[in-house]
């Protein structure tokens, strides 16, 4: 899905989890309507909050639009866990022993489209700033998260540690720099894929889902964001055309 192709600014926005759709085809992937609508099976909010981005940066949207389980678009296809038999506490039987052909079935369906989306938003993108929108549970493996705001980085830092100065002048909210993932968890696929080895600006931005769960949460959110990014990038003088 990609939503805004004419946007004029700088900064790509990509959501990797937007969906909790599942193709008939895949007989729900042996799950019960719990585990669908849960977070294993998406990120919950964070579509709207990309689209709150996008639309006060003017910028291009590129969204998967399947469920994380039957191909995660943030996993390139040599990971087990780009289709996953096994997430958190679910087990996902219609990903239990899938045949090499059935996976690479997958990947030229529902991957190889979205690769090459982005690929080519950011291609038509002068100078573009890559930024991944994505959102976690507050409560893992029975676990509760005290971090609110994850900004994450692989190799390239500049743009979260510009972030991050931000943020310091804001009070009341726990962020911080990769939590509850980072990269050796293998969450920087898309960062990696399609900014670091261009040498493009990057981040992958976490919320915690209990903050995003409503519309007015949702806006809330996207511009605090959107503020806080224009902000590092203007301290590292970079024009994005931003329009919030």
């Amino acid at each position: 899905m990609v939503l805004n192709p004419e946007g004029r600014s700088s900064v790509v926005v990509v959501c990797e989890h937007a969906s909790r759709f599942i193709p008939p085809a895949f007989g729900e992937l042996g799950l019960d309507e719990a585990a669908r609508q849960s977070h294993v099976a998406w990120d919950p909010g964070a579509l709207e909050v990309a689209r709150g981005l996008a639309q006060r940066f003017d910028a291009k949207l590129i969204a998967s639009n399947v469920s994380r389980l039957v191909y995660d678009c943030n996993r390139p296809p040599s990971a087990a866990d780009a289709m996953p038999a096994h997430s958190e506490v679910t087990d996902v039987p219609g990903n239990a022993n899938l045949t090499a052909a059935q996976r690479a079935d997958r990947t030229a369906r529902f991957y190889d489209p979205f690769r090459a989306s982005l690929a080519a938003a950011i291609a038509a993108t002068p100078d573009p700033i890559l930024v991944t929108v994505h959102s976690f549970t507050p409560i893992y493996h029975a676990k509760p998260r005290a971090v609110e705001i994850g900004v994450l980085h692989d190799t390239d830092a500049r743009l979260s540690d510009a972030m991050m100065q931000i943020v310091q002048a804001y009070t009341g909210m726990n962020v911080m720099i990769n939590e509850p993932y980072g990269p050796a968890d293998g969450v920087t696929h898309t960062l990696k894929e399609h900014a670091i080895k261009a040498g493009h600006l990057n981040v992958m931005l976490e919320i915690r889902n209990d903050l995003i769960e409503t519309p007015q949460q949702q806006d809330a959110m996207s511009a605090c964001l959107a503020n806080w990014l224009s902000g590092a990038l203007a301290a590292l003088k970079v024009p994005v055309g931003v329009q919030c």
